[in-house]
């Protein structure tokens, strides 16, 4: 547990700022569609990508997001990257699975046009309560056995439909991504396409709190890889298929992103009134207080890293603490994310922090990818990166506290120089893993984000323009 000596002083820096959520405008999402995948029906072959900034702006920072994320991750970053930098566009990437997503009532609860509570009911409700009606309708994993194959190469492949797509006129386009998204980021340098190598499509690396070379830890065998393709395909005894199950709720690996989702909105919309979440008895206990809180409270309470269990480190944030007083007791903000920003970062409509089906493989290909290296397990899965002793871009790291007690991030970026042509000086790495958890730079208020206060330099003075 982190000490909490330092929320007094922060509490009255914070205090005094203007943290300002962004008010939420109507940046144009668009669809790109993208090359075949193995099995995948062709009304899956899109991705869809959402933009900030200039439409004229010459230069372009496409981001990827992480595990079980969405392009909604990006969204408060993003509108102040191109409010401090007006010169540049920025690209939040939603991957294939998000048209999966059945988001109507969250639009709907977004734009205030139905309470949180019907949301609720719609998504959720009805499995205690049949005769809600209409009511969301899950997927199901036995027809959708073909994401089993939508690994790094699929995803890849996608992202570089979507960096030509924004090279095009000759702009500078820089690539990056948070967590996963970072990891990809950093293979796209060195993959080849076709014969192509991919760092001759981009002018940067933005890693935040990612990438490969160590950053999450070893590789695995190619018998171990074997096991976990064949755990992808629907069974009995793995009702999930091919998705993820961050909440390791048996069967229901989807509800990640309502749940998150609406506490997200009931935060936002309700935020005084008692939790409708706390009471609910299908959320999980681990992210239930022992006390009654109200629906801002809970939000804290399930994300901030000191009460959120350790499994939800991917989506923790440093947020202040529990108020105090009578119950049903509220939020005090005191650290690096208001909890407004995080509220904001989940409740957003359509384009939404989450990925409800994100494809497992993602994350078996990202560990067998680790060392860059030709091995038994990379061929199983068809990895390789023949070009990273060609690439020569810049490149800037991020580490929080996911990361840090090994170093993770910042010796993997340090590693991926030594083992390409980027020189030293074009290597810009930060290491906030003391004060940040993994979410927080993507919610961080402006002031206290340490991500917004180096990535824009960066961006500004050490990424070439495009001749």
């Amino acid at each position: 547990m982190r000490s909490r000596a330092i929320l007094p002083l922060v509490a009255c820096v914070v205090a005094g700022l203007a943290i300002g959520v962004p008010v939420a405008t109507a940046e144009p999402t668009v669809t790109v569609t993208v090359g075949r995948a193995p099995e995948t029906p062709s009304k899956y072959n899109k991705v869809f990508v959402t933009k900030f900034g200039a439409a004229t702006a010459r230069k372009v920072l496409v981001l990827v997001p992480g595990t079980s994320g969405g392009a909604g991750n990006f969204t408060l970053v993003a509108r102040e990257i191109v409010r401090q930098l007006p010169a540049w566009q920025v690209w939040a990437l939603d991957r294939r699975e998000q048209a999966l997503e059945d988001t109507s009532r969250m639009e709907q609860a977004y734009a205030g046009t139905i309470s949180p509570q019907q949301a609720l009911d719609y998504y959720l409700g009805w499995f205690l309560n049949p005769a809600i009606s209409p009511h969301f309708t899950p997927r199901m994993a036995k027809d959708y056995g073909f994401m089993r194959n939508w690994g790094m190469r699929v995803n890849l492949e996608d992202i570089r439909r979507v960096v030509l797509s924004a090279r095009r006129g000759g702009r500078t386009v820089v690539l990056g991504g948070h967590s996963l998204g970072a990891s990809l980021a950093a293979g796209y340098a060195a993959w080849s396409f076709g014969g192509k190598p991919g760092y001759q499509d981009i002018d940067g690396i933005v890693a935040i709190d990612g990438g490969l070379l160590g950053s999450f830890g070893g590789a695995p065998s190619a018998s171990s890889v074997r096991k976990q393709l064949a755990a992808l395909r629907p069974s009995a005894a793995n009702p999930d298929g091919p998705w993820l199950n961050l909440l390791g709720l048996k069967g229901f690996a989807w509800t990640t992103g309502p749940f998150a989702e609406i506490a997200g909105l009931a935060a936002l919309k309700e935020p005084d009134a008692p939790s409708i979440l706390s009471s609910f008895p299908l959320v999980p206990p681990m992210l239930k207080p022992s006390y009654a809180v109200t629906n801002v409270g809970a939000l804290g309470y399930a994300f901030d890293a000191n009460t959120s269990p350790d499994a939800l480190s991917l989506i923790q944030v440093r947020a202040g603490q529990q108020a105090a007083g009578a119950e049903p007791r509220g939020w005090q903000d005191g650290e690096v994310t208001p909890i407004a920003n995080l509220a904001a970062a989940f409740a957003q409509g359509r384009v939404n922090g989450v990925d409800w089906y994100y494809p497992a493989r993602l994350n078996i290909d990202l560990q067998a990818a680790n060392t860059m290296r030709d091995t038994a397990a990379g061929r199983v899965l068809g990895l390789r990166f023949p070009f990273l002793k060609r690439v020569k871009v810049p490149f800037y790291a991020f580490q929080t506290s996911l990361t840090a007690a090994r170093n993770g991030v910042v010796n993997g970026a340090r590693a991926y120089v030594k083992r390409s042509r980027i020189p030293r000086s074009w290597l810009v790495t930060v290491d906030a893993g003391e004060t940040t958890s993994h979410l927080d730079p993507l919610t961080a208020a402006p002031q206290t984000s340490r991500f917004l206060q180096t990535v824009i330099p960066f961006l500004r003075d050490v990424v070439r323009t495009r001749r």
